[in-house]
């Protein structure tokens, strides 16, 4: 089984709107990590030396390949990414092995198994 590993970055208020958009279409888990920082085409202000920005999730799904792209779509289109300037961006990048999968791919032979029903 391929899988592919989903990365988005948002502001925190959309977290759990990906995770939610995600699962609804085929992811089985995820990785939040918090209080990321980026920096997009204009610097962040700052005030008193202080960078004056919000708190950004990074999100981390590994996900079977042929559902990847539906996934990154929907993450995209539910976030309004291309939208709202900074609201955040989304990628997938290929895993050429992983172990300690076994549960979640169990799950996605079973989905995939009542999907072709």
């Amino acid at each position: 089984m391929k899988f592919k590993l989903l990365v988005v970055m948002t502001e925190n208020d959309l977290t759990d709107l990906v995770i939610e958009t995600a699962r609804a279409h085929g992811a089985t888990g995820c990785t939040v990590i918090t209080n990321a920082r980026g920096e997009g085409l204009k610097p962040a202000k700052t005030f008193l030396g202080l960078t004056v920005a919000g708190q950004r999730d990074m999100i981390l799904l590994m996900v079977e390949a042929h559902r990847s792209r539906d996934i990154l779509e929907e993450i995209g289109a539910a976030c309004r990414f291309d939208i709202d300037p900074g609201a955040g961006v989304a990628f997938q990048i290929d895993i050429e092995d992983a172990i300690g999968l076994r549960a979640q791919i169990e799950t996605i032979q079973q989905g995939i198994g009542e999907e072709d029903l």
